[in-house]
């Protein structure tokens, strides 16, 4: 440290300058090696700035991280789910029926084609008599088809291509990702419910507008 008076280099356990003879005020608390670390009157001691106090419980002995709390309230404010309507639904529903209706059709034009091709080659054509078990497999395969094309898109990302047009997703409990056996369940609970046609309907009353399967399932359909 430097005396006020003549500038000089003094240390401060000193009480008077040894150059001018300045009576220089006492410091009262030293770190280490003199002159390493010396408080002056303009320098109070202090725990810390005023925010650092205030992160610090001192009765529980826990410290609070004041941005974590921000953001977490931040969050909370923001975040608002909004449910998928009814109508945005059914459009989605319909897009993803005709998607279905376009696979299924490739799949007995293609079916048909091989179907007539294999009985040319034994010299018969295809009648109504020989083709019942086609018509059968056929149907059978059109529904497999929808099971695989909403229990896999679903179970991917909780969106199937008229959800993702529509801007709709299906989760899960606190909004998590829907596996593939609760996209099943789904998938069942609509087929069983599609005949009633009240369990899709009933996503008009409900709060939180979730129809039969999605009670059945216990998934939601949010907007992204």
């Amino acid at each position: 440290m430097r005396c006020p008076n003549c500038e000089a280099v003094v240390f401060a356990s000193e009480e008077r300058c040894l150059r001018c003879g300045a009576n220089l005020l006492r410091r009262r608390v030293f770190f280490g090696r003199p002159g390493a670390f010396a408080l002056t009157p303009e320098e109070p001691f202090e725990l810390g700035e005023r925010w650092e106090r205030e992160e610090w419980r001192f009765g529980r002995g826990e410290k609070i991280d004041r941005d974590d709390q921000t953001g977490a309230k931040n969050e909370i404010a923001t975040i608002k789910i909004r449910w998928g309507g009814f109508f945005r639904r059914a459009c989605a529903l319909i897009i993803d029926c005709l998607v279905v209706l376009a696979l299924s059709a490739l799949m007995v034009y293609l079916s048909y084609i091989g179907y007539k091709v294999g009985l040319s080659a034994h010299g018969r054509s295809v009648t109504w008599e020989n083709s019942t078990v086609l018509v059968a497999l056929l149907a059978f395969a059109c529904v497999a088809l929808a099971s695989v094309y909403f229990v896999m898109f679903h179970g991917m990302e909780g969106k199937t291509i008229g959800k993702w047009l529509l801007g709709l997703r299906v989760v899960g409990a606190e909004q998590g990702a829907v596996t593939y056996k609760r996209a099943l369940l789904r998938w069942i609970g609509w087929l069983g419910f599609a005949p009633i046609g009240l369990g899709f309907l009933w996503v008009l009353w409900s709060r939180e507008k979730r129809a039969w399967h999605d009670l059945l399932a216990r998934t939601w359909v949010i907007r992204d």
